[in-house]
């Protein structure tokens, strides 16, 4: 074990006791927070508006407290924006990650408390490196600096003393002081408001620093790794930082980027570690490199509840952990240390393991293809185009997809529009290997397709370079937690590309 992952194991070793507690009795550790989050609750106005008490049971807590999405709590979430105390939390709070999430044009407010930041973001962040210190003793990931890519907004200063900004910018400003002589870049170069500019800062300054890691969704980093190759005349990162060992991703899925990431780093040391970081919380982490799956974080200030997706407008079928089945696709419910009560989140998840509880996030609640029953999800698409990819040699920067619907006699069909690192060996093949994986791993578009019958083989339209960047720089999107929507169910985001890929 090298000295460094040596010092972060024994001064972890109590931390990694408590996670193996909740990995052996997870519903002691779920009730514990269930009880510690309704004792905050309990004196707000939200709770009493719903007439429920800190002794009141979990079941009764399912039955009073409605299940939400941000746009019913959006009223309450402006009261608080503006300075009023107890309202979903006691006291004020003073911090709001802005985020968009993935198919939103306008922007959430998601409130931060001082609970949710030392308690779940923070707790994260050390849990990721406490976990690859225990799992990966001869690393050296954490003997050089972590390079960050946060997010590209300013942190804007609202009414009442609030600020509000990218997550990665709220935890930048509040992070202790020792945090900034082990990551990079600093904070003036972090908080560049203008993500091509940020991108050009830190090649600047980190070129010819010891970076060992690196953080942030696989899709801008690499975007900033690129760059980096150009900038220091290099044929791969080990050549410009030769200890790079681990990249800490999440926010899309890895599989399209993969391949990419192998080639510009070369090293059979590296390793990638996924983690579920999200603005209204941090739910998951990949605690075994060899399995995709991540294990549950059961004590982080949330209290999970879970709605089978074929059941999502009835949500009193939502269960709790003790109660979940594996290979059934979920809704995610949290009620959390920042004040989001019964919150439906957005994506879904399966369960791989119910002993400890491990996840996969399989899609958004929002983001799919059902135009015609066939109820394509993001997991679907993802399997897809990675068959498609092995298939013809191909690697994918990124894609989106879209219903064509019926006109006059003709039958509908989905249309891809996918931009490539390296195209297919023929793109032909590329779609038939995508279409043949959609019917295997989805029953209901198999039906649609047997014969034609509802459905049309996809049509793949090849997008000219740059075309997908060039979109999310017209929306001012270039960034941070900003997501390329891969699955829609009308036409209004392929349009506004395909109208981009003409110019």
């Amino acid at each position: 074990m090298s000295v460094t992952n040596s010092i972060i194991s024994a001064f972890y070793s109590k931390r990694l006791r408590a996670i193996d507690r909740f990995r052996r009795q997870p519903w002691d550790v779920q009730f514990e927070q269930f009880r510690l989050l309704v004792s905050y609750g309990a004196g707000t106005e939200y709770f009493r508006r719903y007439g429920f008490g800190e002794f009141d049971s979990v079941e009764e807590f399912q039955q009073r407290i409605p299940v939400v999405g941000y746009d019913e709590l959006q009223h309450e979430i402006e009261r608080v924006r503006a300075g009023e105390e107890n309202i979903l939390w006691p006291g004020k709070v003073r911090w709001f990650a802005k985020s968009s999430g993935t198919t939103g044009d306008r922007s959430k407010y998601i409130p931060i408390t001082r609970e949710s930041l030392e308690q779940c973001h923070f707790r994260g962040g050390r849990d990721v490196m406490a976990v690859f210190a225990y799992q990966n003793p001869d690393s050296k990931a954490f003997a050089g600096k972590a390079l960050t890519l946060g997010g590209s907004h300013r942190l804007d200063t609202m009414g009442a003393g609030a600020q509000s900004g990218d997550l990665s910018a709220i935890l930048i400003r509040n992070a202790p002081r020792w945090v900034s002589m082990v990551r990079e870049p600093s904070m003036e170069v972090a908080l560049i408001p203008d993500f091509e500019q940020k991108v050009e800062a830190i090649c600047r300054r980190c070129s010819r620093q010891r970076i060992t890691s690196f953080a942030g969704v696989p899709s801008w980093n690499l975007v900033l790794m690129n760059r980096m190759l150009e900038y220091a005349g290099a044929d791969n990162l080990l050549e410009v930082w030769t200890d790079l060992s681990l990249f800490i991703h999440g926010g899309v899925s890895f599989a399209p980027y993969r391949e990419q990431y192998k080639r510009l780093i070369p090293s059979s040391r590296m390793k990638y570690m996924e983690t579920y970081n999200a603005s209204e919380g941090f739910f998951a982490l990949q605690d075994n490199l060899s399995t995709p799956d991540m294990l549950l974080m059961l004590d982080y200030g949330i209290f999970y509840e879970f709605l089978p997706l074929k059941d999502l407008h009835e949500p009193a079928r939502a269960v709790t952990l003790a109660d979940v089945e594996m290979g059934v696709n979920y809704a995610m419910i949290i009620s959390t240390n920042g004040g989001l009560w019964r919150y439906m989140i957005g994506d879904t998840v399966e369960f791989t393991s119910l002993s400890p509880y491990k996840i996969r996030i399989t899609g958004r609640t929002k983001s799919y293809i059902n135009a015609f029953g066939e109820e394509i999800i993001i997991d679907n698409a993802e399997r897809a185009v990675a068959a498609a990819s092995a298939a013809t040699g191909a690697r994918v920067r990124d894609y989106t997809a879209a219903p064509v619907f019926m006109e006059g006699r003709s039958k509908g069909g989905h249309e891809w529009f996918v931009e490539f690192e390296t195209p297919p060996s023929d793109v032909m093949l590329f779609a038939e290997v995508l279409d043949k994986t959609l019917q295997e791993v989805n029953s209901d578009y198999a039906a649609k397709r047997f014969k034609n019958t509802t459905l049309m083989a996809p049509q793949l339209v090849v997008a000219r370079q740059g075309a997908f960047y060039r979109w999310m720089q017209e929306r001012e999107k270039l960034g941070g937690q900003n997501k390329v929507p891969r699955l829609a169910n009308d036409r209004r985001y392929l349009d506004e590309l395909l109208k981009i890929n003409t110019l």
